[in-house]
Parts: C-alpha cells; sequence; structure tokens
C-alpha cells in the first residue's frame, strides 16, 4: 500500500502533521476542527467564507499555507449540504487526497470522519476513507516502460473521537484489507489477455496460499475437468491454445465442521464471443470479462490478511474464449457435470458455461452459502447501467444480506426477479435447457440457467457487467464487488 494509515484522538489544534484537512458546509457552516481552527486564527476561517473565498460546494478546496495560531497548513474541503449520502462521502475523501498529493504534501491529517453523513458512524466513515485513498492514489504502470511517480503522499492520520478509537481502530484494520484485495482484483482484470491467462489466475492463487499459511490450492487441469464431466466448462475453452482450469482457494479460519462460504468467480481471461464473435470495436475491453474471478481472489486477499474466524472457499472457473477449427459451434450439444445438456445456440453465452459446471462442483463443499460473480449479460448493463450491480437469488434471506452488505460498504446491488416463469424461454428441441433465452429479460434468464444447478444449496448471483470496469478516459477496472463480499462475510462473523 503506498500510504501508511494511523489513527488519532488529538484535536486539530495538536496535530503533528504538516498539513490538516477540514470540512466547510455550503451553507457556510464550518465542520468542529474548522471551527476549531476558527477560534484559533481569531475567525480567519470565516472572514475567507464571508468574502466569499471559499465555497462549500462539494469537492471544492483551498489551501491555506498559513493560518494563524495553527502550526500545519491546512486544506479547507468543500463538503457540500449536510447530511451527505455515502457515495458523496466517498467523492468528497477522493478530493482531498487527490489535491494532497498533487500539492506534494508527504504527510497530512484527515479530520473528515467528522463530517455529516447520513446514517453512517465514524467507524464507517474511516473504512471509506482508508478505501477512497486507495483508490484516488491507484495507479496501473506494471507494463509501461516509464513508471509513474511515487505518490508524494506516504503517512496519513486519521482523527476520530475517543470514544469511537476501538470502533474505528477495527474499521482501519478492514479498510486497509479491503483496499488491498480490490488492488489486487484490479491489477489482475486490468492486465491484458496475453498476460492474464487462466494459468496466470492459477499462480496468482498460488502465490496467495503461499503468503497464508491457512490457505491452500488446488488446481484441476483439463484432463481431471473431463473426468468430472465437466464438458460444459471445456467447450468454452476448445478454440484456445489456453488450457481451461478450476482454480480452488480453501480458507480455513474456523472449525472443520463449520460450513464454509463460497465465492464463484468468472474467469473469462479474454473473449471473443467465440464462433459467435463480437464486433471488433471496444473487443479489447473483454480483458475484463474475469472481474468476477479478479473479485475472488482479491476477497480471498482480504479475508486472508484479516484472518477472519470463518470457513471460506473460492472458485474460478479460468477459460480463453476463441475462434478455431476446434471452437465449440452453435447448435452444439455438450453435457454438463450435473448430467443435464445443453444447447449452445450462442457461444458468446460463454459465462454461465462455466459457471454451471463450476457451480455443481461446488457442492461438495456443502457450503453455507453460494455466491457467484460474473460479469455476465449487456442486458444487466441496459437494465441497471453502471453504478449498481445486478442480484439474482433462490433465497430471500440470502438476496437481503447481500443488499444490506452492499448498503453498507457502498458497493450497492439490486435484486431482480427469479420467477420460474423466465425459465420456459431456455427450452430447447434438442437438449434439456438451450444457453440463451432470447433478449427479453436477458439477465434474468442467464440466472435462470445458473439456478438450474444450485438447487442443493442456498445461492446468489451477481451480474456486475455493468459495474467491473469504466469505459472511455478512464477506462480500468473497478474492483467491484469486493468490498460488497467482505462485509458481507464481515456480518457473518
Amino acid at each position: 500500500m503506498p500510504v501508511s494509515y494511523h489513527l488519532t484522538t488529538d484535536s486539530v489544534l495538536q496535530s503533528p502533521q504538516s498539513c490538516v484537512v477540514v470540512a466547510l458546509y455550503d451553507d457556510g457552516s464550518l465542520s468542529p476542527a474548522a471551527a476549531q481552527l476558527d477560534q484559533a486564527s481569531q475567525g480567519q476561517l470565516s472572514q475567507l467564507v464571508q468574502a466569499g473565498r471559499v465555497k462549500g460546494k462539494s469537492g471544492s478546496t483551498l489551501y491555506l499555507p498559513l493560518v494563524s495560531g495553527v502550526n500545519s497548513s491546512v486544506l479547507l474541503l468543500g463538503a457540500g449540504s449536510p447530511g451527505l449520502s455515502p457515495a458523496k462521502f466517498t467523492g468528497l475523501a477522493k478530493s482531498a487526497i487527490k489535491e494532497l498529493n498533487e500539492r506534494g504534501i508527504s504527510d497530512a491529517a484527515l479530520f473528515l470522519a467528522e463530517v455529516d453523513v447520513k446514517g453512517r458512524g465514524q467507524a464507517w466513515r474511516v473504512r471509506q476513507l482508508v478505501e477512497a485513498s486507495e483508490q484516488a492514489l491507484y495507479v496501473f504502470d506494471q507494463l509501461k516502460s516509464k513508471k509513474a511517480d511515487a505518490p508524494s503522499l506516504s503517512n496519513l492520520t486519521l482523527a476520530v473521537a475517543v470514544n469511537e478509537a476501538q470502533a474505528a481502530s477495527e474499521a482501519l484494520k478492514q479498510g486497509m484489507a479491503v483496499a488491498q484485495g480490490v488492488t489486487l482484483a484490479k491489477n489482475l482484470a486490468n492486465l491484458p489477455g496475453n498476460i492474464c491467462t487462466p494459468t496466470y489466475l492459477s499462480d496468482t492463487a498460488r502465490q496467495l496460499a503461499d503468503q497464508y499459511a491457512n490457505l491452500q490450492v488446488q488446481v484441476l487441469d483439463e484432463d481431471a475437468m473431463r473426468q468430472l464431466g465437466m464438458h460444459c466448462l471445456l467447450s468454452v475453452g476448445n478454440g484456445s491454445d489456453q488450457p481451461s482450469q478450476l482454480i480452488t482457494l480453501e480458507y480455513k479460519g474456523a472449525a472443520e465442521t463449520e460450513q464454509p462460504y463460497v465465492f464463484v468467480g468468472k474467469g473469462i481471461t479474454f473473449d471473443t464471443g467465440g464462433i459467435s464473435l463480437k464486433p471488433g470495436e471496444g473487443m479489447d475491453e473483454m480483458k475484463f470479462d474475469m472481474g468476477g474471478a479478479a473479485s475472488v481472489l482479491g476477497l480471498m486477499k482480504t479475508v486472508s490478511e484479516l484472518q477472519l474466524p470463518i470457513n471460506v472457499v473460492g472458485v474460478v472457473a479460468a477459460a480463453e474464449n476463441m475462434p478455431s477449427g476446434r471452437a465449440t459451434k452453435p447448435g452444439d450439444v455438450v453435457t454438463t457435470m450435473s448430467g443435464q445438456t445443453v444447447e449452445i445456440l450462442n457461444t458468446d453465452a460463454e459465462g454461465r458455461l462455466v459457471l454451471c459446471d463450476a457451480l455443481t462442483y461446488v457442492a461438495r463443499f456443502k457450503p453455507a452459502t453460494v455466491v457467484d460473480i460474473a460479469t455476465l449479460t449487456g442486458a444487466c448493463v441496459i437494465a441497471l447501467g453502471h453504478h449498481t450491480t445486478g442480484l439474482m437469488a433462490n433465497d430471500q434471506e440470502l438476496a437481503n444480506a447481500l443488499l444490506q452488505a452492499g448498503e453498507q460498504a457502498n458497493d450497492r446491488c439490486w435484486q431482480l426477479p427469479l420467477f420460474d416463469e423466465y425459465q420456459e424461454q431456455l427450452d430447447s428441441n434438442f437438449a434439456d435447457i438451450a444457453n440463451i433465452g432470447g433478449r427479453p429479460g436477458g439477465s434474468i434468464t442467464a440466472a435462470c440457467f445458473l439456478s438450474r444447478f444450485t438447487k442443493e444449496y442456498r445461492w446468489a448471483h451477481l451480474d456486475i457487467a455493468g459495474t467491473a470496469w469504466v469505459s472511455g478516459k478512464q477506462k480500468g477496472a473497478t474492483g467491484r464487488c469486493v468490498p460488497l463480499l467482505a462485509q458481507y462475510l464481515f456480518d457473518r462473523i
């Protein structure tokens, strides 16, 4: 992590840091720390507000190198209206961190945990400040000949109230671990398909297992999967020179008798669409089609860093979807590990084909719950855009837990129906099930397909097609849903 994080209960007037960050609301009122500075400086901040030199518009900043009565420089940060939304607060934190870093400030104290966020306490704000800081400073330059300059900001102190110190300390640990998981997920997803292959993902899993004593890895090669009857998963990689793999990471933090929480990630390291070839424009972004796998590996990193007292299993179904003379053809019928047969009407609906065998496989762990994470359907992007992950489940209690975790982690999802009526769209004349159900309700019928392989346990599906990465000038992976999934596990302890 580029920044070292600390907590303090000192007042802003006692801060030894070279810069302190305090907030101003758009009605002209000052946060408690800013009010202390104002009093110590005999109204210097109030005078700036009254003169119109600074306004409280959210994300606006005014840097004051000298303030009377204070040893530190001051960054006055506009916070908008009191009672911020969680998303506004994280945006605020990113603005502050970017400003500090651009000014070359190496150590600073944030007095932002006192900012009024509707329905959220200081401990929540501490975790969000850490995660937002890491996001603001994240740079992917692994493949550039000239590396980016190291961040100027190296030490960050977060101020909290004395009575919040214990909860804030735990939140700080959680935030740092979640940020590490998000960073790993981003780094994996940002790598191009010629580097991040299924084998690269399995090597990453082995490196994690080497790092943590209670994390074990198993990788099934194509022969092993063939013996298990995973012909559906194998069909996706038929056209590729890269071998498909099923990667399992088992984290044991509790007694063997405790049921594990299982997470299954779609790991299509590059998706051309296969014989159902995608358009060339924007196809480079199909390196992100392993975003679900990246989030599972990132989650296992977070869990292992925190040494959570639970059992967790992460499974990655990894393959590359390419066209060739060996590739699966539209109309081919394959047999899944469950024994059900699938007519593959569109080879570009491949995520559900690798997931269905993985979902059958994980029943052997006798899971408490199973959650799969996948960049599964463009239809989910149309339905929910790029801010919200799609959620479908065969168990409402599990769905509610994920919805609540998403709200708490500021990594939100939204539930779509999984009614039996949608299943009829998957009828096939030649097999037990077709792999597509037409355009209407495309994200729902994709989940309906998966639901046929999850009848033995409580299961939920997260469609991150719209949230796993951003396009345009800021193109890159987001690391979602590591925060949501981590919070789900925190809530189980």
